[in-house]
């Protein structure tokens, strides 16, 4: 589906990262919160539509719309609590609220203790679960080091090629505040590292950190009654892979070029529009599968793609300007819709992309599904 110029993103904010004992994942997403409501310029009692989402491995309470709710002190006409809340889908959410008139002004948040309460990512996820642990994958790094043998297989990319995904990240965190990592990397030093599943590396895989992330979305035609610039929702599709390993290539996850074709068919935009890119980067093969489906580069073209430079400062296509999660946190891509608010508002400082108009932030749910959103600076309807 489309929401052409219906949803603006009219708040954003952001905590600390890495990480933050002694505060439940309630407190800290309450935190986030308030920030997003003061960069809006509003009080809470404007919000009436809340989504929220279960952080990945916390107690089962933690996230829930009601716990929430009571403790920013609100009653919204609508509130839902995601199960699988990772950014992408809760904006799905919250537009479609907006769009079917069940609420007007969102706040969507997220917060988790993950690093603090030293909680254990070693065991897979999604409905293949059982299967995966009977083949030995503890671990998303399993099946992603499989996707990058494969993509080897079939179309040659190298390590090095590979590795300009964290090389590229590493420089964009440098610039960002917030980041985790910020030391340099360079790709020498990349390939110096040893396996942590072949052929991945430590720096190709997501740190466990702490933190929240809000956003307020609205009603578009409301959007220049808040603070800041308005950032449009110009397009946004989703697709399902739920088959799991009855799809054919499944480590390939060809389904994203479904997502893709509808996303660009929809809004009347294409790769070539996109001025910057938020692609969730739980393992770097994911960006390098995202780039060629996106169609930012053909189909087994992506490790020269990175080779040459694109993604980086400078590069014709920035990615995840913020560092990712490879390089800034992991927080579910909440910070990379975080990121690309913050650069269509030319708000980025150091790491600032000229002239940045149209961003696209895609988020997968390892092998299971998909969600795409086009946001611009202006209202293209």
């Amino acid at each position: 589906m489309t929401a052409l110029a219906k949803t603006a993103i009219v708040g954003v904010g952001a905590t600390e990262q890495g990480e933050i004992p002694g505060q439940s994942a309630d407190q800290i997403a309450v935190r986030a919160a308030v920030l997003a409501l003061a960069d809006a310029g509003i009080d809470k009692s404007q919000i009436d539509g809340l989504v929220t989402c279960k952080p990945l491995r916390s107690p089962e309470h933690a996230g829930v719309d009601e716990n929430i709710g009571q403790m920013l002190g609100i009653n919204p006409a609508f509130s839902t609590t995601l199960e699988y809340g990772a950014c992408g889908f809760s904006l799905h959410i919250a537009a479609m609220a907006i769009i079917s008139g069940l609420a007007n002004t969102v706040l969507l948040t997220y917060g988790t203790n993950q690093r603090s309460a030293g909680a254990s990512f070693s065991r897979p996820v999604g409905g293949s679960a059982d299967w995966a642990s009977l083949a030995g994958f503890a671990h998303v790094a399993g099946p992603a080091a499989m996707a990058v043998k494969r993509h080897s297989y079939l179309y040659g990319t190298t390590e090095e090629q590979l590795g300009w995904v964290s090389v590229a990240q590493r420089e964009w965190a440098q610039k960002n505040p917030l980041a985790i990592f910020r030391q340099p990397l360079s790709i020498d030093d990349y390939l110096a590292m040893p396996y942590t599943v072949a052929p991945l590396k430590r720096a190709d895989l997501t740190m466990i950190s702490d933190g929240g992330a809000a956003v307020i979305l609205t009603r578009a035609e409301r959007a220049n009654d808040f603070k800041p610039s308005p950032v449009y929702i110009v397009g946004m599709t989703q697709q399902s892979a739920l088959r799991s390993d009855q799809n054919p290539d499944k480590l390939m996850r060809p389904w994203i070029q479904d997502i893709a074709t509808r996303l660009y068919g929809a809004s009347g935009l294409h790769p070539h529009d996109i001025d910057i890119a938020y692609l969730q980067d739980a393992t770097s093969v994911w960006v390098l599968q995202m780039l060629e489906w996106y169609g930012f580069c053909g189909v087994g073209e992506g490790g020269p793609f990175l080779a040459e430079g694109h993604t980086r400062p400078g590069g014709s296509l920035p990615v995840n300007t913020n560092g990712g999660q490879l390089s800034e946190a992991y927080m579910w891509n909440w910070l990379h819709l975080y990121e690309a608010v913050r650069q269509l508002r030319g708000e980025a400082g150091e790491r600032q992309v000229a002239n940045a108009g149209i961003a696209l932030h895609a988020q997968t749910h390892d092998f299971f599904k998909g969600a795409a959103t086009l946001l611009s600076n202006h209202d293209r309807s």
